[in-house]
């Protein structure tokens, strides 16, 4: 271990000390606010204080330091022109009058204009503050758009067996029913599993497209006509929406509202909670019932917001058609220049991301080993065990944002990991070896969490 990777508690020596205050002069606080044992703090000086939390800061990956393969999480490079228009509004306060607003207002205009062309929606709200936040909201207008026609009844919501787990979660959160749909082969919706599904209780159905699995539902029409003729509604997960963007609109293909994850597909640095938004647009005939569902006391996060409108701006009409074909060219390249050692259970080409079920000789290592091994080779792992449609599911999404020459980088210590699970699997039962922390129980971590330093 390194001297400065000691715990500040470790480095704390008595006497020491990083602040000097002025004497409190006569203020004398109330017997009831003083402690009656002195604060445990550590005893340190200000350059141990500053070199213990920058050096902090460097054992975490972030995307200015390594590459995210993270699938359905799209972690692409925030340009740092975005950070510089942020501060220009750091002054604001949510409290101000309108009248001292007047350029943060002329932003939520833009971007509900710019996200309704990019989108084929007719209108947008910022109110949502994150993606499973936006899900909710837009539930929440489904209900009230059947309330409305007094169909009371509708109370189901149809979600696919491949669905993020924020899709049941929110509609149960919203008083919905989940009905499961079931996936082909192939990895698409099953239409002739939904077709009995259908009914006058079934309020809509919850959709990403391209799916989970990165693949597009080819389908969609069909769907959308199937649903909208019984009465429903098409809800448009906004998580996998990188793909399409200047290809193809969610509105375009019989969605009736959708969420975007600005934090995601317009870049903002985002992970551990936050910080994100989640704008929900709706079609024509869902347009009146905005004002009718309140989701937050304020209009959304306005910082990412704006480093999404500046993301747009930079881009420009014609460089955001890129993203989406560029972020589907290098999953498809990772993807065919890595089946031949990791399994590929669904032979199509795939979108923005894509699932391997393992390697093709596992020789006992799991899909765990090769991510935590990804770790000692300087790269963060994709997400795993997700979908549970395979059961060593390890799904990859490089974004557009990485050259040829990362991909290449990347897809070399994949194939080497495979080498050495055939080779010398033991190497890989105690990875990562480099990192900070080695291997830690995983569920006992998360299930009862050590969060504070004790001395004992």
């Amino acid at each position: 271990m390194k001297y400065y990777d000691k715990l500040i508690f470790e480095l704390s020596r008595p006497g020491r000390s990083a602040y000097s205050l002025p004497e409190a002069g006569e203020f004398k606080p109330s017997g009831s606010v003083w402690r009656e044992t002195p604060l445990d703090l550590p005893e340190v000086s200000e350059p141990d204080v500053v070199r213990h939390y920058t050096n902090l800061s460097q054992m975490n990956f972030g995307v200015d330091t390594g590459f995210y393969p993270l699938g359905s999480c799209t972690m692409k490079y925030n340009p740092k022109i975005n950070e510089e228009v942020v501060s220009l509004f750091n002054g604001i306060h949510p409290l101000q009058p309108l009248s001292s607003t007047q350029g943060v207002q002329a932003v939520y205009d833009f971007m509900d204009k710019a996200l309704a062309e990019i989108t084929g929606m007719k209108h947008f709200t910022f109110l949502p503050c994150a993606g499973a936040h936006g899900e909710l909201t837009g539930l929440m207008l489904i209900r009230e758009y059947h309330r409305s026609r007094g169909e009371e009844a509708r109370t189901k919501i149809i979600v696919p067996d491949s669905a993020h787990g924020t899709n049941p979660a929110s509609a149960a959160v919203c008083g919905l029913d989940v009905v499961v749909v079931k996936s082909r082969p192939d990895g698409l919706v099953d239409v002739e599993d939904l077709k009995p599904l259908l009914g006058p209780d079934i309020a809509g159905i919850m959709l990403t497209n391209p799916n989970t699995l990165g693949l597009f539902e080819r389908d969609i029409k069909q769907i959308a006509s199937l649903v909208h003729e019984c009465g429903g509604l098409l809800y448009y997960d906004g998580a996998n929406m990188n793909p399409l963007l200047g290809v193809v609109r969610p509105g375009d293909m019989g969605f009736d509202v959708m969420h975007l994850n600005l934090h995601k597909t317009f870049s903002t640095p985002h992970g551990g909670g936050g910080p994100g938004s989640g704008p929900v647009g709706v079609g024509e005939r869902l347009v009146p019932f905005l004002d009718k569902v309140h989701v937050s006391g304020f209009h959304g996060n306005f910082g990412v917001i704006l480093r999404a409108c500046a993301y747009i701006l930079s881009l420009g009409r014609e460089n955001i058609k890129l993203a989406g074909r560029l972020s589907t060219l290098a999953a498809n390249y990772i993807k065919e220049s890595l089946k031949d050692c990791y399994k590929l259970p669904i032979e199509s080409v795939c979108k923005h991301e894509f699932v391997f079920d393992g390697l093709l000789e596992p020789n006992g290592a799991t899909t765990l080993d090769v991510a935590k091994r990804l770790l000692d080779y300087g790269f963060h792992a994709p997400t795993i065990y997700f979908p549970l449609l395979f059961h060593q599911a390890l799904m990859i999404e490089p974004t557009e944002t990485e050259s040829l020459q990362t991909l290449d980088a990347f897809i070399e210590v994949m194939r080497t990991i495979a080498r050495e699970a055939a080779e010398d699997p033991e190497i890989l039962k105690g990875v990562p070896h480099n990192a900070p922390i080695g291997r830690p129980d995983e569920t006992l971590a998360a299930r009862q969490p050590v969060l504070k330093y004790s001395r004992q």
